[in-house]
């Protein structure tokens, strides 16, 4: 039946969706087709049509999931009122939580295109809390694995940022993502992952995240790289106490001719780190202060700031093995010593040092790494470790293999040992008369 010859073609759509969407793999599929055929008269501007919208009462977005998914589409896709944003993003949020993922999967650009409004809505609405948990459902739906990175991934991570849900942020950037369609996706994954990091002090992860933006291919400098390349600097100076301005060789050269370019002030700040003195560091700090807010970084740039106490008491523990507060104070350019006092509970606190606090005599004793690395949960945490070493290294062997018999690059290969074969061929004379 030609559903787009029908007087009646929505009405039989509807019908068809109800008839098949429960039906076999081979089902799906032809309603696949008759939805793709029909998607002209699903948009049509026709007033005398009455529109998609009017129809989704009749579907049960957890049984007619495909078929829901068009209609919806199709009727968001016209203008949205302010007033009746709210009910448009709630009708997405319920279809998100009831739709089977094998049907919305027929379609991933629909349903990204749905998932896109919503956050639009929600962000129109200025509560982008309301669009987390949905997106994070929408974002396990549409995976195939938990390996793979989707479309969806930099939009749900944006809205943990502008809601500062970092810890739900954080549970999708636990997994290891192998798979990934578009570079920009990858980008702003890595990026938007970076910050929520950031906001939850996980300097190490934010430091290997930015690191990937920052040497990620790319044929041209983009705004996202130069803005986790700032970052980066601050991230590597907080976790690591230095920054390297030479890049890794498998950076791409659009990259390590640009990025310094945009990011002289943050160079100066590494530089002025470097030298360990705290003076430094704040006339540097007070020099590019208006950059630094302008690239909303100056919380950060503070954190640094804090993070060269921290260095410079971590720096006494390898000198000293008791020494004063007012001496520690002193010896770190502190105001006093109870300010000093302050810094070392809050770094013994945090298993950045280990030392004790003698409050009559304001002394402070280091003491070694109690660490014996011979608990049930050191032992736990090292075998975790060799597992996923274990399967990295599996993963790694299997898209070697997959890349030695891609089609692509055997020819690139063949057409490249054809001409050093040709080299090696002219230079045989040569060696046979030496």
């Amino acid at each position: 039946m030609n559903l787009n010859a029908s007087t009646n073609s929505v009405e039989a759509l509807v019908a068809k969706i109800q008839g098949l969407s429960g039906g076999t793999a081979r089902d799906l599929a032809h309603l696949h087709s008759l939805l793709k055929e029909s998607e002209d008269l699903l948009v049509s501007s026709d007033s005398t049509r009455p529109s998609p919208a009017s129809f989704l009462s009749e579907l049960d977005p957890s049984k007619h999931s495909l078929g829901y998914l068009y209609f919806l589409e199709a009727s968001t896709s016209r203008p949205i009122s302010k007033e009746g944003s709210g009910e448009v993003a709630l009708s997405i949020s319920r279809f998100i939580d009831a739709c089977k993922a094998d049907q919305i999967r027929l379609a991933p650009d629909k349903f990204i295109s749905v998932c896109r409004r919503f956050k639009d809505q929600v962000l129109l609405a200025e509560a982008p809390i309301r669009g987390v948990a949905p997106m994070l459902i929408a974002v396990r739906k549409l995976q195939i694995s938990s390996e793979q990175l989707t479309p969806l991934h930099p939009d749900f991570l944006l809205l943990c940022l502008l809601a500062k849900c970092y810890k739900t942020g954080l549970s999708v950037l636990e997994d290891y993502i192998y798979e990934v369609d578009q570079p920009r996706d990858f980008f702003l994954y890595c990026y938007y992952g970076g910050m929520i990091c950031i906001g939850q002090k996980q300097f190490r992860k934010a430091s290997e995240l930015l690191h990937n933006v920052v040497t990620a291919p790319m044929s041209t400098i983009n705004a996202i790289a130069v803005e986790a390349y700032k970052k980066y600097i601050l991230v590597s100076l907080i976790y690591a106490g230095q920054f390297s301005t030479s890049f890794p060789k498998y950076t791409s050269s659009v990259a390590q001719r640009n990025l310094k370019n945009f990011s002289q002030p943050y160079l100066d700040l590494a530089i002025s780190y470097s030298t360990g003195k705290i003076s430094e560091l704040e006339s540097c700090v007070q020099m590019h202060k208006e950059k630094f807010e302008a690239d909303n970084n100056l919380g950060v740039v503070k954190q640094v700031v804090s993070s060269m106490y921290k260095r410079n008491i971590q720096r006494l523990t390898q000198t000293y093995l008791t020494l004063s507060l007012e001496d520690i104070a002193n010896s770190v350019e502190l105001k006093s010593s109870k300010e000093a006092e302050m810094h070392v509970l809050q770094m013994i606190q945090d298993g950045e040092i280990y030392a004790t606090i003698n409050q009559k005599d304001g002394m402070v004793r280091f003491l070694e790494d109690p660490e014996q690395y011979k608990t049930c949960q050191m032992i736990e945490h090292i075998d975790s470790s060799i597992q996923r070493i274990m399967a990295l290294s599996k993963k790694l062997s299997a898209m070697d293999e997959h890349i030695s018999c891609d089609p692509l690059y055997l020819a690139k290969v063949g057409r490249e040992r054809h001409r050093f074969d040709f080299e090696d061929f002219d230079s045989v004379p040569q060696k046979l008369n030496m």
